[in-house]
């Protein structure tokens, strides 16, 4: 029985889409970090803009833009759970298919393609699913793919946990990669991951770009706690409370994540006050100190 497109993808999108247009201004630091990336990740996909840049510049295609042609079409992004990596994996694919004013599509492939453990299934799954991403990119149409959990799907052959059906699956998954590389930048794959020393080393060794996320320091959960709490009348010493609060400390070696002020704490504080009376700073005081942040799995 074969899978519908509907069972391997969470999430299919036509690029630009005014939705993820208006995330960045709420990624706290994602301006900083996307410039970091933008060159690399503009290499990896505009192949005709580097070669018309060499034959402007030089009078021929150089030698080196043939080297990074050759490049593999990865991008790993790690980090704890909540420090923003699947957001500015999909805000980032959007604002380089702007940029290009290119035709595209983003694919985040499901967790539904490991299988059920059945003999060669997960292997299947994922081939059907890069059968659909290359069949989308075509001659023309760039494609990007985000693949969350990415050590569910790629962790370390070596393991000893790692099964048969698991080491048969990553062996799937680096001849796909390997396959990208001649659709000329058409097609670049986000691998998103909480466990980066779980991932096998011959996908890290393809890597067209590593990227760690770290947990927000005092100035980004400040500039978190400024945007989300404005309009609730708390002062600038009440915030710079809230950014220690929410940072390590005696009781926690790790501090608040993103996710874990976003969508724990502030609900949290929140619940307290609705539907009766305003949210108090004595509400959020209790909210940061009874929450724990999230434990981190790459430790």
């Amino acid at each position: 029985m074969s899978d519908t497109p509907a069972q391997l993808f969470e999430l299919e999108l036509d690029l630009p889409d005014g939705r993820l247009s208006h995330m960045p201004a709420r990624l706290v630091g994602f301006a900083e970090r996307f410039d970091r990336l933008h060159k690399d990740l503009r290499l990896l996909v505009d192949f005709d803009g580097l070669s018309k840049w060499s034959k402007k510049n030089y009078g021929s295609l150089l030698p080196a833009v043939e080297v990074i042609k050759d490049r593999y079409p990865l991008v790993i992004f790690h980090g704890d759970v909540g420090t923003g990596k699947t957001q500015t994996a999909e805000v980032a694919a959007d604002l380089l298919a702007r940029e290009l004013k290119k035709e595209a599509r983003l694919f985040k492939l499901s967790t539904g393609v490991r299988g059920h453990g059945m003999v060669g299934q997960m292997s299947s799954l994922i081939n059907q699913a890069f059968q659909v991403i290359t069949g989308e990119a075509g001659k023309s149409r760039l494609c990007f793919v985000i693949i969350d959990e990415g050590d569910s799907l790629a962790g370390s052959r070596g393991a000893a946990q790692s099964h048969h059906e698991d080491k048969v699956a990553v062996n799937t998954l680096i001849q796909k990669i390997d396959d990208l590389r001649k659709f000329d930048g058409r097609i670049l794959v986000f691998l998103c991951t909480n466990r980066y020393a779980a991932l096998d080393p011959a996908i890290v060794r393809r890597a067209g770009r590593i990227e760690v996320f770290n947990r927000p320091d005092e100035n980004e959960r400040e500039k978190l706690f400024r945007m989300d709490c404005e309009g609730l009348g708390f002062s600038d010493k009440f915030i710079k409370e809230l950014v220690f609060l929410t940072g390590p400390n005696v009781k926690h070696k790790n501090g608040f994540t993103f996710s874990d002020i976003r969508t724990r704490l502030i609900p949290d504080a929140l619940s307290k006050a609705y539907p009766d009376r305003k949210i108090s700073e004595d509400d959020m005081r209790a909210s940061a100190k009874m929450l724990a942040p999230s434990p981190s799995l790459e430790d």
